[in-house]
C-alpha cells in the first residue's frame, strides 16, 4: 500500500519549502511556493477542517493544485532532489525530548499567568 494523501501532502509542501529556499528556483516560482508552503503549512485552513466534507477537500484540492502548478515553475530535476530530501526527513524519528521541552514552557507559561491573575484579583 502507497503512502496516504495526507504524507504526500506533508512532503509535497515540504519540497515546495525547500524549493522556495533554494537560489536556483526563479522569483516568481518562490513566490507562489511561498503562498502553497505557507497554506500547506499553515495550522489555519480557508475552510475549517471540522465542516463535513467541505473541510477537507480543500487540503485535497488546494494544495495539490498549488504543488503542480508550482511543478511548472521549477526545474524538474531540482524539485525531484527537494522531493527526495522531504522524503527522507519524513522518515526522521521525531524529538520527544523537544515536545518535552515545548510543552513544559507552555505550562510553566500557564502557571505563571494563573498565579499573577489570582495575585492580581486578590
Amino acid at each position: 500500500m502507497g503512502p496516504s494523501l495526507a504524507h504526500r501532502i506533508r512532503v509535497e509542501a515540504h519540497a515546495v519549502w525547500l524549493a522556495v529556499r533554494d537560489p536556483r528556483t526563479p522569483l516568481h516560482a518562490r513566490l507562489f511556493g511561498l503562498l502553497v508552503a505557507a497554506y500547506a503549512l499553515s495550522p489555519i485552513d480557508l475552510i475549517p477542517d471540522f465542516i463535513p466534507v467541505l473541510g477537507l477537500l480543500d487540503d485535497a484540492v488546494l494544495i495539490p493544485l498549488g504543488v503542480w502548478l508550482f511543478e511548472k515553475m521549477v526545474p524538474a530535476d531540482q524539485l525531484a532532489e527537494h522531493r527526495a530530501a522531504a522524503e527522507a526527513a519524513s522518515h526522521r524519528p521525531v524529538s520527544w525530548a523537544g515536545v518535552v521541552i515545548v510543552v513544559a514552557v507552555w505550562v510553566l507559561a500557564a502557571l505563571l499567568i494563573w498565579d499573577l491573575a489570582s495575585w492580581y484579583y486578590d
